[in-house]
Parts: C-alpha cells; sequence; structure tokens
C-alpha cells in the first residue's frame, strides 16, 4: 500500500489497522455480516462500533436510540483480513479470514463505498 493512495487492488491487512481504520469511516459502510445473517445501511440508521475488553468487540446498527442489528467479532479469531473490490461498481469487500489446520473461512465481512486508505488519503464516495 502506497503512501496516501487508495488500494483497489487485493490486499491483507492485520485485524487492527484494519479496525481502526473501519470505525472512522462508519458512514461509508454499505453492508456489512456473516455467512449467516447481514446488516444493511439505510439514510436513517447509522452505525455504531464498542468492545467488550480484549476479546470481542462489537458493530452495532442503530436507528435514533434502538439498536437494529449487531455483529459480535472475535478479534483473535480473524487470521487476517482480505479487501478486494466487489463485483459492484463503488463497493469494497473486506473479509475476515479465520483460518485452521484445516480451512479458511470469511466470517465476517465489511462492504464499503471505498477501498482502504493508507494514513492521508483523500476519501472518495460518500462523506464521513
Amino acid at each position: 500500500m502506497a503512501g496516501g493512495t487508495i488500494v483497489d487492488d487485493p490486499t491483507t491487512l492485520s485485524f487492527e489497522p484494519f479496525w481502526t481504520w473501519l470505525a472512522s469511516h462508519p458512514n461509508c459502510i454499505l453492508r456489512a455480516g456473516t455467512p449467516e445473517a447481514v446488516l444493511y445501511d439505510d439514510d436513517d440508521l447509522h452505525w455504531h462500533f464498542a468492545s467488550e475488553g480484549d476479546s470481542t468487540v462489537i458493530v452495532q446498527v442503530l436507528r435514533g436510540k434502538h439498536l437494529v442489528g449487531e455483529l459480535i467479532v472475535e478479534p483473535e479469531q480473524v487470521s487476517y483480513v482480505q479487501g478486494a473490490a466487489g463485483e459492484e461498481e463503488g463497493e469494497y469487500v473486506f473479509e475476515l479470514i479465520a483460518e485452521n489446520e484445516n480451512e479458511q473461512l470469511a466470517s465476517w465481512f465489511f462492504v464499503l463505498s471505498h477501498g482502504y486508505e493508507s494514513e492521508g488519503a483523500p476519501v472518495h464516495g460518500r462523506v464521513h
């Protein structure tokens, strides 16, 4: 990743820098989920990030003060984050990959309106 550039090509990140970056881009999330469930963004919803100690991070979708849905991520289960341009124009998919000796599984995913940006990069698409 070149300093200040947007990465559209597939890229691999560790969890911590991705999560820090993601938390600073809540208005850029289009949808997020697991293989079993998906949370979609909407004009009257907002995304909130929280943590429960070092072992759990939470992303919630709220309408006003009412919880619509939440994802609970266990960072120690995330081996790495794989990001790439999505199938639709203007969508960038970030999969949180959990791997063991036998398999790799995208346990969580986030779809944003732009690719991963290194520090100081301009924002394109939705405004934060």
